[in-house]
């Protein structure tokens, strides 16, 4: 399985981008991770396959995340960007239920190269 991230780029604060992330099949429980350097990995949005999402606090209100099931992609809407958001993005995903999705970094079966964000201010 191919997880395929596209979007990124540099944008200054207060603006918004849209990422995505193509799978090669189905895959049940997808996830938006991001990791500044310096930083540890850490879990911002996912949406399972009956439609469920969660996320951050350090995100919440700012974006969304959506997923079309017959294109097998994951999208994530960015807006009011701030220079804290800057970080290299990687989608996640599993074929079953992670039970704590933002949390369970090793849950997942697959991961995306990643795609950087950068927020200048």
């Amino acid at each position: 399985v191919q997880l395929t991230e596209s979007g990124g780029g540099s944008v200054q604060a207060g603006g918004s981008l849209r990422l995505s992330c193509t799978a090669s099949r189905y895959l049940y429980t997808m996830s938006w991770f991001r990791q500044a350097p310096g930083n540890e990995r850490a879990g911002i949005a996912t949406l399972n396959g009956i439609g469920v999402a969660e996320y951050s606090d350090s995100v919440k209100g700012r974006f969304t995340v959506t997923r079309d099931s017959a294109k097998n992609t994951l999208y994530l809407e960015m807006n009011s960007l701030e220079p804290e958001d800057t970080a290299t993005y990687l989608c996640a995903a599993s074929l079953g239920t992670v039970l704590d999705p933002l949390m369970g970094n090793t849950d997942y079966q697959f991961w995306g190269q990643g795609t950087q964000v950068t927020v200048s201010s």
